[in-house]
């Protein structure tokens, strides 16, 4: 256990968070996403919702402040209906650390998997929202 660090972070994720680099992305996946099919740097977070690791997270990872949306989710496939709870839990967890941020980006479900399978790390989630699946883009972190 370390202070100031929330004990909802495993070490594995400590470490990733800790190793990524500006630009660098992350996906924090709900339990429906084939993150083993899309990356091989996978963590596993079980049981564990994404606003509660959103909230955990953020304290120490900046956003991207140099693009227009640091957060990327899926969009609705054709037929399908989102669910505006899902984004709005979301976005409710970012602003507790980045107040600035109003809304995500959303990409069509195959552009969503091919920026799963560049990004630095997949973490597999207890999240069960349909279309929860989140990417958070890393940006440079400040002095002091």
């Amino acid at each position: 256990m370390l202070k100031g660090i929330s004990p909802l972070i495993s070490p594995e994720l400590l470490s990733i968070l800790a190793r990524m680099g500006h630009g660098d992305e992350i996906v924090l996946a709900d339990s429906h996403f084939p993150g083993e099919s899309f990356n091989k740097r996978v963590i596993r977070a079980d049981g564990l919702r994404i606003p509660d690791i959103l909230e955990a997270v953020l304290p120490l990872f900046e956003l991207d402040s140099y693009v227009p949306h640091p957060l990327i989710m899926m969009a609705a496939v054709d037929g399908d209906v989102l669910d505006s709870s899902v984004e709005e839990q979301y976005i409710k967890a970012v602003q507790k650390t980045n107040p600035q941020i109003n809304g995500v980006k959303r990409i069509e479900r195959f552009a969503f998997y091919e920026r799963s399978k560049e990004a630095f790390a997949v973490v597999m989630t207890g999240e069960t929202a349909k279309y929860g699946n989140i990417i958070l883009k890393k940006g440079v972190t400040p002095l002091g």
